[in-house]
């Protein structure tokens, strides 16, 4: 299961065209609430998370997704479940994805050193390690970083990528009519 981690402040865009495009492919994707089931996004929006971050389960991991947004991004990093997760991606090399703010957790968390990596600007000193690349996503071992919500298609579409392969992408690039 692909769990994508909703906190108060989330980045709307960041979060729902990534978990949108992921199903468009089929892939097996679930919201987790941090702390709550209603969440309200940066633009107070709000969203009803599919589960509670306590009701997550690890035993069938496939990968770990950080949406940002500066508020979501703090509460993402305070939440144990989320550091759990994280940590049992990392340890197992499944797929980590973080969009905006969110690669500054993965920073911290020394996940980045030696990475190729992007983030939302000015986060840059706090992708620890990492070797900043330009461009609108960055790709490397299990990590997939993004720098905003202008790019959550492309991250996503990346994502769709790692998960199911180049042709579930391309599938889903044409559906929506994405610039090729």
């Amino acid at each position: 299961m692909i769990n994508l981690f909703l906190a108060d402040g989330f980045e709307e865009i960041e979060a729902l065209a990534v978990v949108d495009i992921l199903r468009r492919a089929e892939l097996p994707v679930t919201t987790v609430g941090v702390g709550a089931i209603q969440i309200s996004g940066a633009h107070h929006i709000p969203v009803a998370a599919d589960i509670l971050d306590v009701a997550a389960n690890q035993s069938n991991l496939t990968g770990v997704i950080l949406p940002g947004g500066g508020q979501g991004t703090i509460r993402l990093e305070k939440s144990p479940v989320v550091q759990s997760f994280i940590d049992r991606a990392a340890r197992e090399g499944k797929t980590i994805g973080a969009i905006c703010a969110a690669p500054s957790i993965l920073g911290h968390k020394g996940l980045l050193r030696g990475k190729k990596a992007v983030c939302y600007p000015g986060f840059e000193k706090e992708l620890e390690g990492a070797d900043i690349v330009d461009a609108p996503v960055a790709e490397d071992g299990n990590i997939i970083t993004s720098k905003g919500a202008g790019t959550a298609i492309l991250f996503a579409l990346a994502l769709v990528k790692r998960f199911a392969g180049a042709a579930a992408a391309d599938r889903v690039r044409a559906a929506i009519q994405w610039p090729l």
